[in-house]
């Protein structure tokens, strides 16, 4: 018998729900909100923000006692006619906060499921083993990258600060590209399209892609993901590797992500 408790994974879209609910000790209640189904994972209960109250209410007749969110989810379309009376008293805290950012609105979700009596639990508290610690994991890294990573961890603080992103591509000092609202991908596949002339020689160090947490951030939700997709659009886009704040990302199927590293040529750096 395991003292886990019973644990429902509100999920949204990407592969992280899966992974995620692959590496915890006891299989979780899967919930994910309409429109935003995850992949290569069944979903157990579907649920709309019109109905937040009652379906917080069923979570807890399914014994329910701890949360833990993961996914993509963008900000839905409400339909007023959905609305019930106990949800109703909810909407304006999340009207207001969705208004003023991701950040916002994350913490009045998470303030929503702590007041309903559930404990609203992190990757690092139920599959840790998701977030490398510090260490070179595949390749060298050379002081250039090393110069590259601390001017990409200073970028992508000032990011963070505002809300914009979690991450930043440096070469030679030079910042080619940051990460908005578009995303890591979208990023990566304009650096690739960069000509010689705005992007520095590659001969003098082909530069890399830098991950973080945002400063303060809620360490409960929103945790940067990195997965094989992110090392194949680094390595088209002409970089050496790919650092990431140790400790703090989380690495959707590790042993894959070391082994195409090592096929592309680059290097993969939790960085302390």
């Amino acid at each position: 018998m395991t003292g886990e408790p019973k644990t429902a994974l509100i999920a949204g879209r990407g592969a992280l729900p899966a992974a995620l609910a692959q590496a915890m000790a006891v299989p979780p209640l899967v919930a994910s909100l309409k429109g935003f189904v995850p992949e290569g994972l069944a979903v157990d209960i579907e649920f709309r923000v019109e109905r937040l109250a009652p379906f917080l209410r069923h979570l807890g007749d399914h014994g329910v006692e701890r949360v833990v969110f993961a996914g993509a989810v963008q900000r839905p379309a409400l339909d007023p006619a959905l609305i019930d009376p106990e949800t109703v008293t909810l909407l304006p805290r999340l009207m207001q906060a969705m208004a003023a950012g991701d950040d916002a609105t994350l913490r009045v979700v998470l303030e929503i499921f702590a007041e309903s009596g559930f404990t609203v639990a992190g990757v690092e508290d139920v599959a840790p083993g998701l977030l490398p610690g510090a260490g070179v994991l595949v390749g060298e890294v050379t002081p250039r990258d090393e110069a590259d990573a601390t001017r990409a961890a200073v970028i992508v603080a000032a990011l963070g600060a505002v809300d914009v992103g979690q991450g930043a591509v440096v070469a030679q000092g030079l910042c080619l590209a940051v990460e908005a609202l578009p995303g890591t991908d979208a990023m990566l596949a304009a650096v690739a399209r960069l000509k010689p002339g705005p992007r520095p020689d590659p001969s003098r160090g082909r530069g890399l892609f830098y991950k973080a947490a945002k400063p303060g951030q809620d360490r409960r939700i929103d945790l940067p993901t990195l997965g094989p997709a992110t090392l194949r659009a680094a390595e088209a886009a002409g970089l050496g590797g790919v650092a990431f704040e140790a400790g703090s990302v989380v690495c959707l199927d590790l042993p894959e992500m070391k082994r195409l590293a090592g096929e592309l040529g680059l290097f993969l750096w939790a960085r302390g």
